[in-house]
């Protein structure tokens, strides 16, 4: 498997020093770490947090007391927005933009969306984000574990006890804000997963390399994060400044040319890829460690070292099916229906699932490209699949690798006569919300009102598709995949064009000259021998 090389130098010396810094004080790193960890300021005998907070917000003003430039950092990044205007594209995305195949859409359902927001109080679009006390520190910044933003509450956490979901009997505590504000340090596993591993509404719902089995991971699930191993947190590799965290599902970086980073060295590269540690030449040795460095030019280091995803015991989400949403139980009441392991695949208020785990992943060229299928933008039923994410890449760019996917499938309602997606109201108490009133109709209605774009008034469905490169659940290089699970026919690649792929491919001219090559030995054995017998004879 051969194309370009690019920058193929390998570094020993660099790699060397990388590791030492990975493993010492200038990272998050694992229990060699555990002095440098700690915080130099004990915030409990800070006279601005020995008080009672009414709320959050009352928090982070005292937080701006001592941290000044803070709440302004928040507000120039992503995390704060929610948007991205993509520079290759012009396309203007971020959560508060584009639909995607499991939730669908933020546009009237803020409440419940924005309990993953850095910030309080976004319930709709009078939100105020120039207003530095709107910032949540503590969301990423909590020690304790006992700061939770429950869904419903626009990014506020409960104040009082609260009864969740309302009818249920079963209630919140109200968090102490006092005792979270007094105890708050780096953001962790734990800070991040709070979001990040409950992306698309449950644990490990959406990205399949994500969920709460990462909070303390041993090495076979992911050799970085292994709690009692290097305990990476995901400040490691996302090295945050002035509170922008690195790294993009929408430019992500599918090739990276640049070598492993040095420490004081100034180097604008994205830190958060394989080779910004690694460097261009990871398996180090000759031999058979040099034809693994060959594949780098064309495979992903994650197709080869992340074999499955959903390792952890948390299965992921396949499939959401919208259309079958809406059946009651023989109570007339909404209802779940469970698998033999407990696991939902049947809800009410969202339809069927399918769920897996250790999924082998889908494999597909990338070069880092990616283009939405956005509100307003035409899309046809009858073309069989609407891809709301289309990833770029081919064999002959230059710029693309064989990277493993999540490819996430959906069935989800849309415009059959303005032929576009749409924004449904699903979540909330009052009478247009698609989980209070099950009709369709209204909830898109109302939804398509705030996103400000038009809707027929007819419903139908339509199935998309979503793709999510992998990155995370590293197994150990033990694990990672046999060279014949790629090399074979029916193999990992199978599906995978414009590469040659021995064991997998056959070439006629190949096939020909290998063909003529065993039968001149075979000839060329029997000629020796019948010679020898002719010998003997004579």
């Amino acid at each position: 498997m051969k194309t370009n090389r690019t920058n193929r130098r390998a570094r020993p010396w660099a790699a060397a020093l990388l590791a030492a810094a990975l493993a010492g004080a200038a990272f998050q790193g694992g229990p060699a770490l555990a002095a440098t960890k700690a915080s130099t300021a004990d915030h409990t005998k800070f006279k601005e947090l020995q008080q009672g907070f009414a709320s959050g917000p009352d928090v982070t003003k005292a937080c701006l007391i001592c941290h000044t430039e803070a709440a302004k950092q928040v507000h120039n990044t992503k995390h704060w927005s929610w948007e991205f205007l993509n520079p290759a594209t012009d396309q203007k995305l971020g959560k508060k933009n584009v639909i995607n195949n499991f939730c669908i859409s933020i546009p009237s359902n803020y409440p419940f969306c924005t309990s993953c927001h850095v910030g309080y109080g976004w319930k709709d679009a009078s939100f105020d984000f120039t207003a530095e006390q709107n910032v949540d520190c503590l969301v990423c910044h909590d020690t304790t574990g006992s700061y939770r933003k429950l869904p419903g509450l626009a990014g506020h956490p409960p104040y009082q006890d609260t009864e969740i979901p309302p009818g249920s009997g079963k209630f919140a505590k109200a968090v102490d804000l006092t005792k979270v504000a007094q105890k708050v340090g780096r953001s962790s596993r734990d800070t991040c997963g709070t979001c990040h591993f409950f992306g698309g509404g449950g644990d490990g719902v959406k990205h399949g390399d994500m969920d709460s089995s990462l909070a303390a991971p041993d090495k076979e699930l992911d050799v970085h994060m292994d709690a009692t191993g290097l305990d990476f947190s995901c400040g490691t590799c996302h090295r945050t400044s002035s509170h922008d965290v690195p790294g993009s599902r929408y430019t992500p970086v599918a090739r990276d040319t640049e070598g492993a980073h040095i420490p004081g060295r100034a180097d604008d590269s994205l830190p958060a890829t394989c080779p910004a540690c690694h460097g261009q030449a990871p398996h180090k040795g000759g031999g058979h460690a040099a034809k693994l460095n060959d594949h780098t030019d064309v495979v992903a280091c994650q197709t080869c070292h992340i074999p499955e995803i959903a390792r952890g015991g948390v299965a992921t989400k396949m499939s959401w099916d919208w259309s079958t949403a809406g059946q009651m139980g023989p109570d007339g009441k909404p209802m779940l229906k469970k698998d033999e392991a407990g696991r939902v695949i049947y809800d009410s208020k969202k339809g069927d699932f399918v769920l897996g785990e250790n999924v082998v992943p889908e494999y597909r060229w990338f070069n880092g490209e990616v283009t939405y299928t956005l509100l307003g933008d035409k899309v046809d039923k009858d073309s069989g699949v609407t891809r709301i994410n289309r990833l770029g890449g081919s064999a002959d760019d230059g710029k693309s690798l064989i990277w493993p996917m999540k490819v996430f499938v959906g069935v989800q309602p849309y415009d059959p006569v303005n032929r576009t997606l749409v924004t449904p109201h699903t979540a909330g108490n009052d009478d247009t919300a698609y989980w209070k009133n099950f009709g369709w109709e209204k909830a898109i209605k109302t939804g398509m009102q705030v996103s400000g774009a038009p809707f027929s008034g007819e419903v139908d469905f339509i199935r998309t598709e979503m793709s999510w490169p992998i990155t995370h659940m590293v197994a150990p290089k033990e694990n990672a995949v046999r060279c014949a699970e790629c090399h074979m026919r029916g193999g990992r690649l199978e599906k995978v064009g414009g590469v040659y792929i021995p064991g997998r491919d056959a070439h006629p001219l190949v096939d020909l000259f290998g063909w003529l090559m065993a039968g001149g030995a075979l000839l060329g054995a029997l000629a020796h021998g019948g010679l020898r017998i002719l010998r003997r004879k004579g």
